[in-house]
């Protein structure tokens, strides 16, 4: 019998999880069922559960791979010196996201919003999810505080900023874009940018006082 190359098991596992991407996507977690997801990708419930052995696996799965890239961004802007500033990462984030899996598009929307409100809802019934989100915010936030500390040696920043703090709400910054693009629609690279850039602008009246 011929062996599976890598190369197959690694498209058939995508091709699972794309197509349980756009099922979450269109119907909600709970609504989508196994049965569903066969339908999406066109294969039987032997070859899914070879790979996945139910709908959380694969829920933890989307949700582990966003994470991955996410955490890779900041790591990488980190190491850039000086690192690029928020108003560029955080359009470049999203962007990147588009450009990799699960950033799939149905009917011509980008649905990795819609995923990203479901999964935060779907972490106060399920703990292994949590977990997941739990971790890959961590390693977020780190990645994150290393940027903070790139600009602060790069006396971009006072001394005494708070690299945890910053970081923090950095990344609500991103994650209150893309849920505002799950519900509204897509913004434009252009005005998360100005928006960003528009804050760091702003003008302190305490200041000297």
């Amino acid at each position: 019998m011929a062996r599976v190359s890598q190369e197959h098991l690694d498209a058939r596992r995508r091709q699972i999880l794309d197509g349980a991407a756009l099922c979450f996507a269109r119907n909600g977690f709970h609504a989508t069922s196994m049965q569903d997801v066969l339908k999406e990708v066109g294969l039987s419930a032997g070859a899914v559960y070879r790979y996945f052995s139910g709908k959380d696996e694969l829920i933890e799965a989307i949700v582990g791979e966003v994470l991955e890239v996410v955490g890779g961004v900041f790591e990488s802007a980190a190491e850039q010196s000086p690192p690029p500033l928020p108003d560029e990462m955080i359009p470049s984030l999203l962007a990147t996201l588009k450009e990799v899996r699960p950033g799939v598009v149905q009917d011509g929307e980008w649905i990795f919003p819609r995923l990203m409100l479901q999964a935060w809802t779907e972490t106060v019934r399920n703990d292994d999810l949590a977990a997941v989100i739990h971790a890959g915010y961590d390693r977020v936030r780190a990645g994150w505080a290393k940027v903070v500390e790139g600009y602060r040696a790069a006396d971009l920043i006072p001394e005494d900023v708070d690299a945890d703090a910053m970081a923090r709400v950095m990344i609500a910054l991103a994650q209150g874009f893309a849920a505002q693009m799950a519900v509204f629609g897509e913004l434009p690279p252009q005005t998360l940018g100005d928006g960003v850039r528009a804050l760091m602008r702003m003008r302190d009246p305490r200041a000297g006082a």
